[in-house]
């Protein structure tokens, strides 16, 4: 006998008899000829089946009818399976194949349900699925044919047992839905509590690092502006010092300017006044004349050299001491060469001089003694009854004391006016 696989979903199987067989050969090989041949198939396709089992009772004695889907099919590939399917099967049709493997099935099947519970059926279904796979492969197998999937189909019964048994599974289903969501909703309250706990930690956590972060930033920004204004207030008072020393400088260069064109004026002025004290001797014929315009000028000169040398003083006293210096000996000068003019011009004149300033001054006294007449609004004179009266009276009261004066003067000065006219003046 001999096996050809044809196809996946076929096989072939050759068989033949011969008393004395022909032998013939071809090539240097020897073929036996078989002297009856004969060919039949196998179908290898997969099966389907619905394997049923009606009322069987269970291991506590309750009837339940199980439906299942199996797949089987002969196994081509595996040569002791192929053979052992064609000792079983061969000359059988594919229904006749499905039927024995289906009735071997559903025996096993038959068998599981009796060793198993309700509850176990019902509530592992994989378990018994698992269970008819491996019983009834171990038993195909040996026919050939192996099992390729078995699952559990349906289940029922006609005494509403799994009604029952289903409305207690679902009242505890239901209970413990309710409780799943008690407990849930308890479990999500206390994770929300812990959740905002930890919420609010974070945030105080996340605020203290914000604050350490902003305390940091402060303390740097505060010792970095400290630093920037330091070198701030240095660069100003570098600047601020270059600047008082620049306009030091700039005003130490304009007093030493100024003292140059304030001794320059005082220069001219010296040779102004020498120019002016020689005009005036020459233009002069009156020695009292000559005298008291030189002392005019002398003194308009000598308080426009006063005035220009405090100015002087005033401008360069920080800067520049010589120039005050300078302005004083230049005033000690001029007020040495004033009081040499005088002294000279004293012991030239002498009393002369002396007669023509107190004649300058006279009516000046008399002015000053005449002056309370003229600012009266009233005068009551009183007479003792001789001598003038009224108006005649005031002007001999005035008269008198202007005749007086002479002597007064002599009194207070040495000098008498009547003695001076008669003497002869000096020359020099």
């Amino acid at each position: 006998m001999v096996f050809h696989t044809c196809g996946p979903n076929e096989a072939m199987v050759v068989s033949g008899f011969c008393r004395s067989p022909p032998v013939m050969v071809a090539g240097g090989r020897v073929f036996v000829l078989p002297c009856i041949q004969k060919i039949q198939r196998i179908s290898l396709n997969t099966l389907t089946l619905n394997v049923k089992s009606e009322k069987v009772y269970t291991r506590h004695g309750v009837p339940i009818s199980v439906t299942g889907i199996a797949q089987v099919k002969i196994q081509g590939q595996n040569k002791e399976m192929l053979a052992a399917a064609c000792q079983m099967f061969l000359g059988k049709t594919e229904a006749e194949i499905a039927h024995i493997a289906l009735e071997t099935l559903e025996g096993h099947q038959r068998a599981i349900m009796a060793h198993m519970t309700v509850e176990e059926i019902y509530k592992d279904r994989q378990k018994f699925s698992e269970q008819v796979f491996k019983v009834a492969s171990s038993d195909l197998v040996n026919m050939g044919i192996s099992v390729v999937s078995y699952t559990l189909k349906d289940i029922h019964d006609d005494q509403n047992y799994l009604h029952s048994l289903g409305k207690a599974r679902t009242a505890q289903v239901q209970k413990d839905a309710r409780i799943g969501e008690a407990e849930a909703k308890r479990d999500a309250g206390i994770r929300e509590a812990q959740a905002k706990q930890e919420k609010v930690s974070a945030q105080y956590l996340s605020e203290i690092e914000m604050a350490k972060a902003q305390r940091d930033y402060e303390l740097k920004k505060a010792a970095y502006d400290i630093e920037v204004n330091a070198r701030r207030a240095q660069a100003d008072l570098a600047y601020q010092l270059q600047v008082a020393k620049t306009k030091q400088q700039i005003e130490e260069q304009r007093v030493q300017v100024q003292v140059v064109e304030r001794a320059q004026q005082v220069a001219v002025q010296e040779q102004e006044i020498a120019r002016r004290e020689k005009e005036l001797e020459a233009r002069v014929r009156k020695p009292a004349e000559a005298e008291r315009y030189k002392l005019e000028r002398l003194a308009e000169a000598e308080r426009t050299q006063l005035i220009m040398q405090a100015e002087a003083e005033a401008e360069s006293v920080r800067m520049r001491g010589e120039a005050e210096a300078f302005a004083i000996g230049a005033r000690a000068r001029a007020e040495a060469e004033q009081m040499s003019k005088k002294a000279e011009a004293f012991q030239l004149y002498e009393e002369a001089a002396q007669l023509n300033m107190l004649l300058e001054k006279l009516p000046q006294v008399a002015e000053e003694i005449s002056g309370p007449l003229t600012s009266a609004n009233k005068i009551t004179l009183v007479s003792s009854g001789s001598g003038a009266m009224g108006a005649a009276k005031v002007t001999g009261e005035v008269l008198d004391i202007l005749s007086r004066l002479p002597e007064s003067v002599e009194r207070l000065t040495g000098i008498s006016i009547s003695q001076v006219n008669h003497k002869p003046l000096r020359t020099a």
